[in-house]
């Protein structure tokens, strides 16, 4: 399968845009200071340090994508509190377009992260501003022209903001956008996880890329085989690109013409694993779009040399993130230079 890079504009010559609608937040990296001398405190007593980063799955996707050449926007309520002030900050250093600049009342979301025993980020949230999403000034804030819309992984959480974001997701189709969706299946943030899975199902849905960890497979459903997965994402009305993560181990790709699996591309210097996952998004879905590729009929055509290539491309990106404390995605000209090298 011939593959060469053709980026994609509109009849006006204009290139489409991306955009990621969804959750941003606060990550709380917390580290025990012991009176043991292990991690001692400022004042030497007992007590839990934290250091405030910039996150959330569809933020961390969204300046991905713009540093890897991508017109990007994001379309998320943010605080106008002082963490707001901070998560604007890295969005407009790679030229993420906010497309809801008013700024809300509600407090920013803060996620408390610890990290288990292979280095892998746990999360515990306390959400506020990025739920207060208002369907009609969202969808006023689309882009004419829309190459492709993410979901956020928070959108089906709650039953009133995931008829919210629903329509938000159907006004994008209704632009001719192709949609993608990373759910980051999070138990602990769900009271009714029945009725979290028939959420999530309206928008699988609707979703022509799906990207899904092992971890969400298994907190959807432990019986069933990462290819049973698979082949009923692939089932559902839209669904064409199914990917799905491994941790250490890569990842897989699945279409009707085929199939394949990459390992990880590992960093002279390991930092941590966070936005991993959503900077390997981002690498796959700039991958397609700069061959043409990012339109349902097209990736069902995606054999399984294809896909290699695809997530050969995507492990580089999330690898250059792995070798950098917190999600710090990489520019496109650093990821050319380690695919070249």
């Amino acid at each position: 399968m011939s593959l060469p890079i053709a980026p994609k504009r509109d009849l006006a010559g204009e290139q489409c845009m991306f955009v990621v609608g969804g959750e941003s937040l606060i990550d709380l990296k917390a580290e025990v200071a012991l009176s043991d001398g292990r991690l001692i405190g400022r004042d030497g007593e007992d007590q839990i340090v934290m250091t405030a980063h910039q996150g959330g799955s569809p933020y961390n996707c969204a300046i991905a994508l713009a540093k890897l050449g991508n017109e990007t926007g994001f379309l998320c309520p943010i605080s106008a509190d002082a963490f707001g002030d901070y998560l604007l900050g890295p969005l407009k250093a790679a030229g993420v377009t906010p497309l809801l600049p008013e700024r809300m009342a509600e407090y920013t979301t803060l996620a408390v992260i610890n990290f288990d025993s292979n280095h892998n980020a746990r999360y515990g949230f306390y959400r506020s501003a990025d739920g207060a999403i208002d369907a009609t000034k969202a969808i006023a804030a689309l882009p004419e022209q829309l190459e492709l819309y993410q979901i956020g992984g928070f959108c089906p959480i709650k039953p009133d903001e995931a008829a919210q974001w629903l329509q938000i997701v159907r006004a994008a189709i209704a632009k001719g956008a192709t949609i993608s969706m990373d759910p980051n299946v999070r138990p602990s943030l769900i009271d009714d996880f029945a009725g979290y899975k028939a959420r999530l199902s309206d928008f699988l849905d609707l979703t022509h890329v799906v990207k899904m960890s092992e971890e969400d497979l298994d907190a959807l459903d432990s019986s069933k085989s990462i290819e049973q997965h698979a082949a009923e994402l692939l089932g559902r009305p839209n669904c064409k690109l199914v990917v799905i993560t491994l941790g250490d181990k890569g990842s897989r790709a699945f279409t009707a013409a085929g199939t394949a699996q990459a390992a990880i591309y590992a960093p002279p210097v390991f930092g941590d694993t966070v936005g991993a996952g959503d900077s390997l998004m981002a690498g796959i879905l700039s991958w397609l779009d700069e061959r043409d590729l990012l339109k349902p009929g097209r990736l069902t055509a995606l054999d399984a040399a294809a896909l290699a290539d695809m997530l050969a491309f995507g492990a580089v990106v999330a690898g250059i993130n792995c070798g950098r404390k917190g999600c710090k995605p990489p520019t496109r000209a650093e990821v050319d230079a380690v695919m070249g090298a």
